[in-house]
């Protein structure tokens, strides 16, 4: 337990951050139409061939998560792009958010706001203390 407070990893946080986003997109439910069933599809393709290079198929495959750094191009295109592991795409995510991300100030009322509950909170403490 002791580590866990020393050592940190942003690479690990943008991983996480990914699978995140994949199980609340999940959590939003998948559409259901005639278009995300591949009826069209099936009746042009038949029963019991190969649906997979199949436009409709393409189209829907992000449906139900659409990560930022789990990869899933095929293996050949994943080795044409040089074979980033899941550990090297997160590192450039986070040297890109170190070196280009710009933090929006506060508003001036949410300023205020903020200041009211850490000064609500002082005189709380200081009552008890």
């Amino acid at each position: 337990m002791l580590e866990l407070g020393v050592t940190f990893s942003m690479e690990q946080l943008v991983i996480d951050n990914d699978i995140i986003s994949m199980i609340k997109k999940a959590m939003d439910g998948i559409p259901v139409n005639d278009y995300t069933l591949a009826v069209d599809a099936i009746k042009e393709v038949g029963v019991g061939n190969d649906f997979i290079g199949h436009m409709t198929t393409m189209d829907n495959m992000d449906l139900p998560s659409d990560p930022l750094v789990i990869n899933r191009d095929m293996i050949g295109d994943w080795r044409a792009a040089g074979c980033k592991n899941l550990a090297e795409a997160a590192h450039e995510i986070v040297e890109d958010v170190l070196k280009n991300h710009t933090v929006e100030p506060l508003t001036p009322e949410v300023d205020a706001a903020m200041k009211a509950i850490v000064k609500k909170a002082d005189e709380e403490f200081l009552k008890e203390a």
